[in-house]
């Protein structure tokens, strides 16, 4: 299994701190928040590979951060993609970074495909298990309680096997309280419909976009998360990671 890391975005919500290097090497205690997702990939036995994307400004900077990361006893291989952008306007968008790193690594494997800039207090290896065991494409879902912040997410509408009946993007009458981050597995015999999926009018700039097209197409599963969630996507939420986490 290959593990795709979507990292191409500005994070322009945590300027300063973002305007010149990457959110998802910010420090949290004596780690940072990639390498602290990575520790737990990287004991997976099932992923043998991590592809990062990232945008042109901070291409270099990945580099660097994967060389070292790779003197490590036990890392995994890491290939850093540069998409070639330079701004958040001209972004390709996290669909369009995961057809580049599927055409230009050849990958012809089950795909794992992760956002960056997150902090879990579980393990990935349950998400990989209920892969295996369900032998479909997985996302993952969490309950969430609150109108607004379905409102802001993917939502999905599930029967009883935990199959994806239905998905909706930032709906204003969300069908469920099952949220979608954005962590999936996608099973090699569905790369053909993903590499075709801008042809048949997917979105491309947010990831569960993609999920979406799927729903639609072939069969997917949702896997509850165990724990909690944190996303870093302002200076005070960062502050408040580093609380919380370090």
């Amino acid at each position: 299994m290959k593990n795709v890391i979507i990292a191409a975005g500005y994070a322009t919500r945590l300027y300063p701190l973002t305007e010149n290097f990457p959110k998802p090497l910010l420090t949290i205690g004596e780690s940072t928040i990639l390498d602290r997702m990575l520790d737990d990939l990287d004991g997976i036995d099932d992923i043998d590979e991590h592809i990062l994307v990232t945008n042109h400004k901070f291409a270099q900077i990945f580099c660097d951060w994967a060389a070292k990361r790779m003197q490590q006893p036990g890392a995994k291989p890491i290939v850093i993609i540069d998409d070639g952008t330079s701004t958040n306007e001209t972004r390709l968008g996290a669909v369009r970074d995961l057809l580049l790193a599927l055409d230009q690594q050849r990958i012809d494997d089950d795909v794992m495909v992760l956002a960056a800039d997150n902090l879990l207090d579980f393990s990935f290896r349950g998400f990989v298990d209920f892969f295996k065991q369900k032998q479909t494409s997985i996302i993952m879902c969490h309950h969430e309680p609150e109108l607004y912040r379905l409102q802001r997410t993917g939502v999905i509408a599930v029967d009883d096997d935990m199959r994806v009946l239905l998905m909706q993007e930032k709906p204003e009458k969300p069908v469920s309280h099952w949220a979608v981050p954005p962590f999936y597995i996608y099973k090699r015999s569905d790369l053909p419909l993903i590499k075709d999926c801008l042809n048949h009018g997917c979105g491309f700039d947010a990831p569960g976009n993609l999920a979406h097209y799927l729903t639609d197409v072939t069969t997917l599963h949702a896997w509850v998360m165990p724990g909690r969630r944190f996303d870093i996507g302002s200076l005070d939420s960062y502050e408040e990671a580093k609380r919380l986490f370090a």
